[in-house]
């Protein structure tokens, strides 16, 4: 099902957060997810993976220092319910061990089942190995978003 058919709140990844700022294949439709009337979730985890993906801009030389802290200042104001991770990471251990995924990524999708969400990343390949399985419903690739 395509994601902006779902009407259901969203979790953010940092893939979706980072696209939306730099010119990815996938930009215009990050951005229209993050300010979409939809309430938006994310675990705290979203600052440092989203201050870590400028980090990285900034060593490629893609971006200034000064670009870079602005970078940060424009994630940091987008609105989203932030749920502090060591609220999810028992949850988030048990999808990690159960689908061979990330904590990381598990911390996204833990916060989805919990919020009865769908999970929206950037991220296709998790995505995919999603499919066809019991948590297919909570996550969707942003190449889907229409």
């Amino acid at each position: 099902m395509k994601l902006a058919r779902r009407n259901v709140p969203y979790v953010v990844d940092a893939s979706v957060v980072a696209a939306a700022f730099f010119q990815d294949e996938q930009a215009d439709a990050c951005r229209s997810v993050l300010v979409s009337k939809h309430t938006l979730h994310a675990p705290d985890l979203i600052y440092p993976e989203t201050a870590n993906v400028i980090w990285k801009r900034r060593l490629r030389g893609e971006v200034t220092e000064q670009e870079a802290a602005e970078l940060l200042a424009d994630v940091l104001r987008i609105p989203l319910c932030i749920t502090p991770s060591g609220t999810l990471v028992d949850a988030a251990l048990r999808l990690a061990l159960k689908t061979e995924r990330t904590v990381y990524d598990c911390l996204y999708l833990a916060l989805a089942v919990q919020e009865k969400a769908v999970m929206v990343t950037g991220d296709q390949r998790l995505a995919n190995a999603m499919a066809g399985g019991p948590l297919e419903k909570h996550i969707v690739w942003i190449g889907e978003e229409d």
